[in-house]
């Protein structure tokens, strides 16, 4: 088998992952320039070439990685482990670290270095946390792996693309139907077309007639504008600035957003392991974990604030037929349209909903595959795995909404020369929403750390299920001592934002509350033990 060959299915999975990736990429920008003040210049010019080099060697290396475990279990069927910009991270070192950073100091320069930090530390977190993350793995039940991740699946991944499906129905109708023609009822295409290209072809074709439907989605100048911006970009060493940002005063204030999501990262790939190997591809841990860790920290090195991920949607690239070229594909492109500032024109050319079909059945299979490769019996672990990351969505789109009503606020008192500093803050409403009937504090510590959180209920009910209450046990002691540090269920309200921050009141009565609960996991365990030592 040649590290260069390039199958069919290896065609049709780069496809999907170059259009996560261009996703991705497609946010990434809009976040910086619109919330964070940074010149579309320097973006193009700094941000995206570090991107480009994190992306370029962990594809390469997953792809390597992939060959290899072919050639020692004699197998052609290898599918490498997708990998790119982490998305939660992105989010979050954004809106907690270098949004604060630009609203105080008015300074995009300032916020650009507030995240080159963030993101060091987290790949530090992600480096060393491969160290000791197999035993975690070994030790995990598989429900209470792959339920976080199906929780991610539904919600982030499946909703989000789900209602900008129906949003714009003309559009991205004809191509979801053709990924599930192809993907789920094996239809083969005239010519041999891979279903990911058919899909974005027709996407792109009924997004230019969008203007006949009414419903517009091309942006008028939206092409020369991303024509202005092509050049070469070569990526350039940040040591400086990286080191301007580093001081112990820095890292306490950002360390709430930081260890969270550098643990995040962590457990996040962990699970896509886990995912890939319920698949049949069986890769080693600490490897890919430090490969992961690596290409975060070359991508802060060389201007990247955000951190990389081995991604979600490894099933999905697999039961396609994607192999390792996939991934070889995926960077090789990905590190030319950053390099060469060719970005704003695919932004012009594939608007999201051209390709948002794609994404959304990776979403469907994730879901599914934790039902699929976990016991039977295990399916009520599932579920409630997936409860808490309901919460976090929730919580997203409640802020969203006060985002924007805040906006509409300032826009009218502007409008009415009213000078004032009111402003629709998320705090200011207490511990209830005036328009749900559950406490806004719950959801909110529901939350908060969810992937951890997802795990340990979900394990808590597996060893229910199997009657092993001392295990129980200790996983509610797991809960117990991950509320006592404040990386579960821990947060404050500041304005409209949610911060992971540690609070001896609230997150002492989560970890006490845990506590009860291992010892009436143990007290269970005792009692079973009695009855069968009598029987």
């Amino acid at each position: 088998m040649s590290y260069f060959k390039v199958t069919k299915g290896d065609i049709d999975g780069f496809f999907g992952l170059m259009v996560d990736n261009l996703i991705q990429l497609l946010v990434l920008i809009g976040l910086c320039v619109g919330l964070c003040g940074f010149p579309l210049a320097f973006v193009t010019a700094v941000v995206l070439p570090g991107a480009a080099i994190s992306l370029l060697v962990g594809n390469l290396f997953y792809s390597w990685q992939a060959y290899k475990l072919g050639i020692r279990t004699n197998r052609t069927d290898v599918t490498a482990l997708p990998y790119g910009i982490n998305t939660v991270s992105l989010f979050a070192f954004v809106f907690f670290v270098m949004f604060p950073v630009y609203q105080a100091t008015n300074d995009y320069k300032a916020a650009w270095k507030a995240g080159l930090l963030a993101s060091f530390a987290s790949g530090l977190i992600e480096f060393f946390g491969s160290f000791v993350a197999d035993r975690i793995r070994k030790s995990t039940p598989r429900a209470a792996l792959l339920s976080a991740l199906t929780g991610i699946a539904i919600t982030f991944i499946s909703m989000d693309f789900l209602l900008k499906t129906f949003e714009h129905p003309l559009v991205a109708f004809i191509p979801l139907a053709i990924i599930l023609l192809q993907y789920f009822g094996k239809v083969k295409f005239p010519f041999g077309l891979p279903g990911g290209l058919v899909s974005i072809t027709f996407g792109i074709a009924l997004s230019y007639l969008s203007k006949f439907f009414g419903d517009p989605i091309f942006q008028e100048g939206a092409f020369q504008k991303g024509v202005a911006t092509v050049g070469f970009y070569f990526p350039l060493p940040v040591f400086g600035d990286l080191w301007d940002a580093l001081s112990f005063a820095n890292l306490k204030a950002y360390m709430a957003v930081i260890i969270p999501m550098g643990i995040f990262n962590v457990i996040g790939s962990l699970q896509n392991i886990e995912s890939a190997e319920a698949s049949g591809d069986s890769f080693e841990t600490k490897s890919s974990l430090l490969a992961n860790g690596a290409g975060t920290l070359i991508g802060t090195l060389f201007g990247s604030p955000f951190p990389t991920t081995i991604y979600i949607g490894h099933p999905g690239w697999k039961g396609i037929g994607a192999k390792h070229g996939y991934s070889v594909l995926n960077g090789i492109f990905i590190s030319i349209i950053c390099l060469f500032g060719l970005m704003g024109i695919l932004q012009a050319i594939i608007p999201v909903e051209a390709g948002m079909a794609i994404i959304l059945w990776i979403g469907i299979v994730i879901a599914a595959q934790a039902f699929q490769t976990t016991p039977k019996s295990h399916a009520p672990a599932v579920v409630v795995g997936i409860l808490p990351a309901l919460a976090g969505w929730a919580i997203l789109m409640i802020q969203n909404v006060f985002f924007f009503l805040d906006g509409k606020l300032q826009v009218l008192l502007q409008e009415l020369g009213v000078k004032s500093q009111h402003h629709f803050f998320l705090s200011d409403l207490g511990p209830h929403l005036p328009f749900i009937p559950y406490a806004l504090s719950g959801i909110i510590s529901l939350s908060q750390g969810f992937l951890l959180t997802s795990m340990v209920w979900a394990a808590i009910v597996v060893f229910i299920l199997e009657k092993d209450f001392f295990k129980s046990a200790i996983w509610a002691g797991i809960g117990s001592l991950l509320s006592a540090i404040g990386l579960i269920h821990a947060y404050k309200l500041a304005g409209n934002a949610i911060l992971s921050e540690y609070s001896p009141v609230s997150n002492w009565q989560f970890a006490l509350a845990y506590l009860l609960l291992a010892v009436l996991f143990g007290v269970s365990n005792f009692f079973i033990s009695e009855q069968t030592r009598k029987n």
